[in-house]
């Protein structure tokens, strides 16, 4: 008789072993114990395999009823998947643990399928190679013996956990049996979320992201994965690395509420290409590790509501997703606990905000979690810089045309955008702040010279000002961006008297 126990406990075991132990719990708990010749317990923290076969007939069995090609899919019972989750399953897993050709087959013609993001946008059309054969799915003949009894160790590839093995010269990974039985359930646990396209001469490359949880408690994991959403394929579309750990988190909070047994931290693997191998896609690039507090989840999902993907289409017809590019840099600075307004000051200069509208509408719904003393120094700006435009347009109108808004708004982007010292940058605030007076300047110069000059701010100080410009904007009856609502009612009224002055009394 033969029993095999894989404990979370184990010290041998990674975080990825671990989250494969679940994948095997997971997959065990839609078995019916008549049809297999193996027997199996589940507790909090391992699960234990028994047989009296062979090793061969035990494992063939239990992957036999894991895992299925159905429909041209990869389909696992256990995870009751719709059609958008077996794709999106199917394509996370064919682009990391199956990427290799030896791995699977795939069919030579491609079909067309069409998914619906929201109610209302065109459908998207993408095209998929339909799954013939899969490692999973086929006979592992390199982990027997001649007698059909597991190897004490057994050679890992790069298939079983993407990046493990950082470059094929340096040989395999040797493994006991029980680390591999545990990365072999690993995909039942994982998280697939594809990047944006990188276009290479006439090909466009997808990096993946494969986000591995931390599981604690393998029952409940269990109860509350069959509980998890199917994942469509605006959820598969990411817009980073960062971002695919907030999203997969976030998922696992709404799930399950109990902070204790929910999974809060998490690995992410970004699948690349490598430049020492020309023949696979998705090597591992890096590794991110993620934990994040409920108010940054919170803030996340805030922000992924005001940037959400957008259905784009071409006058062919042609539909793709169009993936926010402000969503990236803010994940960044969430996950790595700084303000989420940090550093934008250097997204700004790579970045055309004007292009897309609906970004900028959603950095200023961002705004309204700003502090009270960094909503102060916001609002300070953006009155003078109402007030810098009262001017433009009055010059403007004496010269006969009509206002370049974006011209005049770069004018003083640029302005603050050259100081390189907190002595330069705030000698610029100064007189942009003195020379255009406002409302919302009265009073506040103590308020704005202390938090200038505490614990140097300054750079976040002028993240916060280009901010409070960048995203200065209302709509027109066209709905295009055009000058603030505000301005257009005060340009009849006269310019204030009072002075601004920054000092720390």
């Amino acid at each position: 008789m033969t029993e095999l126990t894989l404990s979370i406990f184990d010290p041998n075991t990674l975080l990825p072993h671990r989250a494969g132990i679940a994948g095997l719990a997971l997959a065990l708990s839609e078995i019916d114990p008549a049809q297999v010749p193996f027997s199996w317990s589940t507790s909090e923290y391992a699960v234990t395999l028994a047989w009296q076969c062979s090793d061969k007939e035990a494992i063939s069995s239990l992957l036999e009823h894991t895992y299925r090609i159905q429909d041209s899919y990869l389909d696992v019972p256990a995870l009751k998947l719709d059609q958008q989750g077996k794709y999106t399953f199917t394509e996370g897993v064919i682009s990391s643990f199956l990427q290799h050709s030896q791995q699977r087959k795939l069919s030579k013609s491609s079909i067309n399928l069409n998914f619906v993001i929201d109610e209302g946008q065109p459908e998207i059309t993408r095209t998929f190679r339909p799954l013939e054969e899969s490692y999973y799915t086929g006979e592992l003949k390199d982990i027997f013996n001649s007698k059909g009894s597991l190897k004490p160790t057994i050679n890992l590839k790069g298939q079983h956990l993407p990046g493990l093995v950082e470059c094929f010269v340096n040989g395999s990974y040797q493994e006991s049996a029980e680390g591999f039985l545990a990365l072999i359930f690993l995909p039942l646990a994982c998280g697939y979320y594809q990047l944006p396209g990188i276009k290479k001469k006439d090909k466009i490359e997808y990096p993946l992201a494969l986000v591995i949880p931390e599981v604690k408690n393998i029952t409940e994991w269990v109860k509350y994965r069959k509980n998890s959403p199917a994942r469509s394929y605006g959820n598969f579309r990411s817009s980073s690395s960062g971002e695919s750990a907030l999203r997969f988190l976030l998922q696992e909070k709404l799930i399950e509420d109990n902070k204790q047994l929910r999974v809060e931290y998490c690995e992410v693997y970004q699948l690349g290409k490598q430049q020492w191998d020309d023949k696979q896609d998705h090597l591992k690039q890096a590794v991110y590790r993620v934990q994040v507090t409920d108010e940054i989840l919170t803030l996340y999902d805030s922000a992924f509501q005001f940037f959400r993907p957008q259905v784009g289409k071409n006058d062919k017809g042609e539909t793709w997703l169009a993936i926010s590019k402000v969503l990236p840099w803010l994940c960044d600075n969430l996950i790595t606990g700084k303000y989420w307004y940090c550093g934008f000051f250097e997204f700004y200069k790579k970045n055309e905000l004007y292009e897309r509208n609906y970004e900028r509408k959603g950095l200023i719904s961002m705004t309204k979690y700003l502090n009270n003393l960094e909503q102060t120094f916001f609002d300070a700006v953006q009155g003078s810089f109402s007030s810098f435009l009262r001017g433009q347009i009055r010059e403007a109108e004496k010269q006969g045309r009509e206002l370049d808004y974006k011209q005049a708004t770069n004018k003083i982007i640029y302005t603050l955008l050259r100081p390189s010292t907190q002595q330069d940058f705030a000698k610029a605030l100064v007189d942009f702040l003195s020379r255009h007076r406002s409302k919302a300047t009265r009073g506040v110069g103590a308020e704005i010279y202390q938090w200038l000059h505490k614990d140097n701010n300054w750079k976040q100080a002028r993240d916060l000002a280009l901010l409070a410009i960048a995203s200065y904007t209302s709509k027109s009856k066209e709905g295009d961006a055009e000058l603030p609502a505000e301005l257009l009612d005060e340009l009849e009224n006269e310019q204030s008297n009072d002075s601004f002055e920054l000092s720390p009394m």
